[in-house]
């Protein structure tokens, strides 16, 4: 999919002055030659961090029919990387995802798991949301019996500003269908993810 939130010269230096302005908003001389890069990294780091706007989940999410004979039981990928940006400080937050799914017939590539955790953290974010976009994608594009996600950040906007408080982490689900409905699924999923 192609890029075409800065398309043309015109708004390429209209967002570069846009960096140079908040460098000199902030007290820096743009035009300082540690700085004089700066607008262009930034630019490009940030079409990075938010690539998430310019990729559909169910494009991701192919699933399998082959190989999902009597496959009936929980299947779970752990320890998923986390890295997004708070919507209300565009401050970072990160930490690891936890996804599974009880099949119905269908079973996904297991890379399609963590690209669609990408795919939703890599927009400017509420964890709350970001959590259940996950398990909504996944509980209609897949239509498995059961959906589980929790998710467990630190956000920087609460560790570098405000109450500083480091090291506290922000845990959220999100359950689906039988994980949600069956007390022993959820056991079963929060047992298999350590929790």
């Amino acid at each position: 999919m192609t890029d075409t939130r800065h398309d043309g010269a015109d708004h390429e230096d209209r967002d570069l002055q846009m960096v140079r302005d908040l460098l000199a908003y902030i007290g820096e001389d743009p035009a300082r030659e540690g700085l004089l890069e700066t607008p262009s990294r930034f630019l490009k780091a940030w079409r990075e961090y938010t690539r998430g706007y310019l990729e559909k989940p169910e494009e991701i999410l192919k699933a399998f029919e082959d190989g999902a004979e009597r496959v009936d039981e929980m299947v779970i990928v752990r320890d998923i990387p986390v890295y997004s940006l708070c919507e209300h400080h565009l401050a970072p937050f990160f930490g690891k995802a936890y996804v599974g799914y009880i099949p119905d017939q269908k079973i996904l590539g297991l890379s399609k798991i963590s690209r669609l955790v990408e795919v939703f953290a890599r927009r400017l974010q509420v964890q709350e949301r970001l959590t259940n976009q996950i398990a909504d994608a996944l509980h209609t594009h897949l239509q498995p019996l059961g959906v589980a996600v929790v998710i467990e950040c630190r956000h920087m906007c609460m560790e570098s500003r405000g109450v500083r408080h480091t090291g506290t982490a922000t845990v959220t689900s999100a359950l689906r269908g039988s994980i949600k409905n069956d007390p022993d699924s959820r056991r079963e999923f929060l047992s298999l993810i350590g929790r």
